[in-house]
């Protein structure tokens, strides 16, 4: 894998592209000297997290033959207060589907993406990140 990241304005706005062309921007907040202008790099490892699973439990969903009609993922983080460098302390997942979709196999696909599969779950938990998730399936999103 190749990433180029370049500097695009006088503060912290960073622009990375992969090898295929796709791209995102990267910033500080204002507070510490950014201009808000795109994600943190820490937000960016719990967006990683969501869209890893994510990945992951619509695969095994569909190698099951389990009719997905809609898919969302709640995450709640906390970082490590006090401390530099500050690491994530805990994140709790949220997965919402809707669809003809067995329970028990929804449950399991996260399951097995949470504990086996997830490469940036991997990571966050090799960093003693708690990581905890729950499975609603066809339930409103309250």
């Amino acid at each position: 894998m190749k990433i180029a990241l370049k500097r695009i304005d006088d503060s912290f706005n960073m622009e990375a592209v992969d090898e295929l062309g796709h791209s995102v921007l990267m910033d500080s907040s204002v507070e510490n000297g950014g201009k808000n202008n795109g994600i943190r790099p820490m937000q960016m490892l719990i967006m990683g997290l969501g869209g890893c699973s994510a990945i992951d439990v619509v695969m095994i969903l569909k190698k099951q033959r389990q009719h997905i009609t809609g898919f969302e993922i709640s995450i709640d983080a906390e970082r490590e207060k006090g401390k530099e460098p500050s690491l994530w302390e805990s994140a709790h997942l949220v997965f919402r589907i809707d669809g003809d979709v067995d329970p028990d196999k929804a449950r399991r696909a996260v399951e097995l993406s949470m504990d086996k599969y997830c490469s940036v779950a991997e990571t966050l938990r090799q960093g003693n990140t708690n990581l905890t998730w729950e499975v609603k399936v066809n339930e409103s999103a309250n």
